[in-house]
């Protein structure tokens, strides 16, 4: 059993052979998906995505990516489609100093918006701060928001420890299996085992050995067989626990 907490099966990516796909991750496995939108056609599409197939779940959200295009009205919008029993949370919502598709002040007011939602609606965030470290953690600091989780995480062992405190979680997708992920094995040995999830992100962050393919949830297996060697257990033991918290997490 595993529990892929952040994919984007509704990315074009996936146009072809998307039907055929699900079929085929469900059956090696993959019990749970949660499908992250970036934007509000793609939370309509997650939300379209999950209630025709059981096992998948739904966030609502503006990425920072997508601030640029968003409308005054969005927010209402996707308030209303975060009340639909298979919307499991608000995101993927953050900063992205890395590319700045979207201005920063800009990706600043969505990101506290969405922050704002969240903690009225009490649901759980999924984060993305990509190079915004300084400024995301500011900006969580302000929300006592009852559970959210930082995805892909890239921060430091001193961040994660403030995370902890404050009550995040933090997920991690196929780049710990890269030869140049030197964070993450220090940060994955420390963590408390209730607040670890894993992640494919896909078509994203494919996973060692098919970095430079598509990826997609069924590759979720190969983030948990990396976690479980770094923390000295087994996979059917990372897959269970990382299933467990993602459960707990989303409420499912």
């Amino acid at each position: 059993m595993l529990f892929d907490t952040h994919a984007h099966l509704t990315d074009e990516a996936f146009d072809e052979d998307r039907d055929e796909l699900i079929q085929t991750i469900k059956n090696i496995g993959v019990s749970f998906v949660l499908n992250a939108a970036t934007c509000l056609k793609t939370s309509y599409k997650s939300l379209e995505l999950a209630e025709k197939h059981d096992f998948i779940y739904a966030s609502v959200g503006v990425h920072p990516h997508d601030c640029s295009g968003a409308q005054d009205g969005d927010l209402e919008k996707i308030a209303k489609l975060a009340s639909h029993k298979k919307a499991v949370a608000i995101g993927e919502i953050g900063l992205d100093y890395h590319y700045d598709f979207s201005p920063r002040e800009l990706q600043k007011v969505w990101f506290n918006k969405q922050m704002e939602l969240a903690r009225d609606l009490h649901l759980p965030v999924i984060i993305h701060d990509r190079e915004a470290h300084e400024d995301t953690l500011e900006i969580v600091k302000k929300y006592k928001l009852e559970k959210g989780v930082f995805h892909c995480y890239s921060g430091s062992l001193e961040m994660a420890k403030e995370l902890i405190k404050l009550g995040f979680y933090l997920s991690f997708t196929g780049a710990i299996t890269f030869k140049n992920a030197r964070r993450s094995p220090e940060i994955i040995k420390w963590i408390p085992e209730d607040r670890i999830m894993i992640e494919t992100d896909s078509p994203y962050m494919t996973p060692e050995p098919y970095r430079g393919k598509r990826n997609h949830p069924g590759m979720v297996r190969f983030v948990a067989e990396k976690i479980a060697e770094i923390r000295g257990s087994t996979f059917s033991e990372i897959a269970a626990l990382t299933t467990k918290n993602g459960r707990e997490f989303f409420h499912i």
